[in-house]
């Protein structure tokens, strides 16, 4: 199951950018989180900054790089709509699990990436 909630035309939060923010949490890079994901670092800053925006305050703080280098974490803020959409992923499939199974029995044979609906 995949989680994509859709806040109006501002917002699309999925297993993405969850993902990414697990990775920049981890790491304290952002650039580092997403060649991890096989993301470029542009495609990774502008999700970072997608999100940044459309929230009151930014999830991810960065710093230039330099002598030292640069490196990011995540806020409060962004720690906090983590913890929420991964508790809500679980959740979600806890109470799912039984629609999901009974679905998943209904698929045809889906080996080597093909799909055939049940014989009827």
């Amino acid at each position: 199951m995949r989680l994509r909630l859709h806040f109006g035309d501002r917002l699309m939060l999925g297993p993405g950018k969850a993902d990414l923010l697990a990775g920049i949490r981890d790491t304290g890079s952002i650039s580092a989180a997403g060649r991890a994901m096989s993301m470029s670092y542009k495609r990774a800053w502008s999700l970072v900054e997608d999100m940044n925006a459309a929230f009151g305050a930014p999830l991810v703080i960065s710093s230039r790089g330099g002598a030292q280098g640069g490196g990011a974490h995540l806020s409060e803020t962004g720690e906090a709509v983590l913890a929420q959409y991964r508790t809500l992923e679980q959740r979600a499939l806890a109470a799912g699990s039984e629609q999901i199974e009974a679905i998943a029995a209904l698929l045809g044979d889906m080996s080597e990436g093909k799909y055939r609906l049940p014989d009827q």
